[in-house]
């Protein structure tokens, strides 16, 4: 039974209404009545707050998969001497001491589809300093051998399904890691409204959220394709948003009005990744030895459970 002062919810079961346009009825008005009475209790907490001010108890925070998430021991704390010191030892550490400019090599499987060829010429024009070579019937443990001869930095292999892309391949060369992605969502800049203009610019990068070993090493595999000092006169950023082991790719371009606001125009492509495996060494389907494989029915017991 309702207090004085709320508004009174049926509690009738609905369910047991026989008739249909009834039972829909009822149902409606039950709806309504509890989205009024969650609108009054609501403004009753803002009126308190106003009366308490200062003293009005801190709001409460949302609960959300990402901050209920399972504890991680493999979480990463960046000013971590080990993390720090391992960093500096890492397949990695050439590029980021400065010692190595990325310079990538994009190619596709067999017989590309004209969207997955599409998607290729926009991925080149996203990463500086890269190429694109077709397959044509060759290996892929030849191709990397021709690629490091030529002073190659990293391998992307566009694989595709029913004429559409559906995985990534990024190989560090010349000593790994080898990181297999699911892609999916891929939308062109020719399938957004309203895309700006992409530049040649080196662009700014931004990544979000990879918190854990796993997920600092995929952060820092993303990070090796682009050139490590941005023009920032170009107003362009790359951004690798990881959420709940998707990562979300987007491309913007800063947009200053009158001096005094700041807005993003989204130049696109858009497609989402999701880590299927990372291999040590370079591409190896037959030897590789994995550093993690996705096992979805055995590793996802728990919707609040995070790999990345």
């Amino acid at each position: 039974m309702a207090t004085k002062g709320e508004v009174p919810v049926p509690e009738k079961n609905i369910s047991s209404i026989k008739n249909k346009q009834k039972r829909s009825e009822a149902y409606r008005e039950m709806k309504r009545a509890k989205k009024k009475a969650k609108l009054e209790e609501k403004k009753k907490k803002e009126r308190t707050r106003k009366m308490l001010g200062d003293k009005a108890p801190p709001k409460e925070v949302p609960k959300t998969l990402e901050n209920m998430r399972v504890y991680d021991e493999t979480m990463v704390n960046p000013a971590d001497e080990e993390v720090m010191a391992d960093e500096d030892s890492d397949e990695f550490a050439s590029y980021f001491s400065g010692g190595r400019v990325p310079k990538i090599l994009i190619t596709t499987a067999d017989r590309p589809s004209s969207r997955t060829n599409k998607f290729c010429k926009e991925l080149s024009k996203i990463i500086p300093n890269s190429t694109i070579k077709y397959r044509r019937g060759l290996d892929l443990k030849k191709i990397i051998p021709q690629a490091m001869s030529r002073d190659f930095t990293d391998l992307i292999v566009v694989n595709e399904d029913k004429k559409e892309p559906n995985g990534v391949v990024i190989s560090h060369l010349p000593d790994g890691p080898t990181a297999h992605f699911k892609l999916s969502n891929v939308r062109l800049t020719t399938d957004i409204k309203r895309v700006g203009a992409m530049s040649s610019h080196q662009p700014e990068l931004i990544l979000n959220n990879f918190n854990t070993r796993l997920g600092h090493t995929v952060g820092r595999l993303l990070a090796s394709l682009f050139h490590p000092e941005p023009n920032f006169t170009g107003r362009r950023v790359v951004t690798f948003h990881n959420q709940r082991d998707f990562i979300f790719f987007r491309q913007h371009r800063y947009e200053f009005k009158n001096g005094k606001k700041v807005a993003l125009k989204e130049l696109g492509p858009r497609f989402t990744l999701k880590l299927r495996s990372l291999q040590k060494g370079s591409f190896d389907s037959k030897f590789g030895q994995f550093e993690w494989v996705h096992k979805r029915h055995e590793m996802e017991t728990s919707r609040r459970k995070f790999f990345l």
